[in-house]
């Protein structure tokens, strides 16, 4: 197919020949120049999104921090024996967290700390999730994953950490249910929660960032961009098969034509040699048409020379 291809090439004029080699170079631009933009252009958008992700997760741990240093302490001193999810770090960070999605233009955002045996339901680690607790459990040196993935069609950007059971205290509350305070039981019942063990990862704290606009806005800026692109090859095209035409192939049509006249016996015709630079230097189409010149000038010089040596020769037979 390539030879043939090439085959069909070698019949085309030299016009068409250019026009289609250039064809092909701002076909293969386009692509090459698409294929770059749309690869950057997504990486800008996913290191954009990541970046707002990134924020978020290390604002929530350090509501967690503060909860679990300054608040808990206090509040479990002054409540004594009674169960107050607000000194559980989760619990506050996921409040505080609803209240930041209150705003409208805040609503898809999620934060989520993906529980496989959570106390509060709410928590419970979807089939998602907990493919994601469970490569954090499978490979321990892995600190962190991140990707999209969809809801209700909406889709999202996250990044998820592993939270391992690192305080022995948190088995008082997830360890055993007899351990655990009564009005935690009363609140939460004593079927979830439990069996949890030190050192061990049970949950995935995963925020949730849309992707959908900043997505969009790429694939907006993706399509000007492409445009300019596309506008500078085709202006580019424009003025090289211009040139080309103008200083190559005319120039060669008109001699071509010139040398078939001069094939055909009119001596006289003259080959334009008018690719001349401003100081007097012919380029290589000019230099083809002076030596065309000079071949019709010896040609000119040799038929005169053959015209009177017939002509002599005549004189010679009409005088014997």
């Amino acid at each position: 197919m390539r030879l043939l291809g090439l085959q069909k090439l070698k019949y085309l004029n030299l016009s068409k020949q250019l026009v289609l080699i250039l064809s092909v170079i701002f076909v293969v631009g386009i692509g090459i120049s698409a294929y770059s933009i749309a690869n950057m252009m997504n990486i800008k958008a996913q290191n954009e999104i990541s970046l707002q992700a990134q924020i978020l997760l290390e604002t929530t741990g350090a509501l967690r921090d503060y909860t679990n240093n300054q608040i808990t302490p206090n509040l479990q001193r002054n409540s004594q024996e009674i169960f107050l999810p607000q000194t559980v770090p989760s619990y506050s960070a996921r409040e505080v967290f609803e209240k930041f999605r209150e705003n409208p233009s805040r609503k898809d955002f999620f934060y989520k700390e993906a529980t496989l045996n959570p106390t509060n339901l709410r928590d419970k680690a979807d089939p998602f999730e907990t493919e994601l607790i469970d490569s954090f459990r499978q490979e321990r040196n892995i600190k962190k994953l991140a990707g999209f993935r969809s809801i209700a069609n909406n889709k999202l950007f996250y990044i998820a950490q592993p939270l391992e059971i690192t305080q022995p205290s948190c088995l008082q509350c997830h360890g055993k249910p007899e351990l655990a305070p009564k009005s935690m039981i009363d609140r939460y019942g004593e079927d979830n929660g439990f069996g949890w063990k030190l050192n061990e990862i049970f949950t995935a704290r995963i925020i949730y960032v849309p992707a959908n606009k900043v997505l969009y806005t790429a694939r907006r800026s993706f399509i000007k961009a492409m445009s300019s692109v596309v506008a500078i090859f085709a202006v580019t095209l424009f003025i090289v098969n211009w040139w080309l035409n103008r200083y190559i192939v005319r120039p060669l049509n008109r001699m071509s034509k010139t040398a078939e006249a001069v094939s055909q016996g009119q001596i006289q015709a003259e080959f334009e040699a008018s690719s001349q630079n401003e100081i007097g230097r012919y380029d290589e189409v000019g230099r083809l048409a002076k030596a065309f010149t000079l071949m019709q000038t010896s040609l000119k010089i040799s038929i005169n020379k053959l015209e009177e040596f017939a002509s002599r020769l005549r004189n010679l037979d009409a005088s014997q």
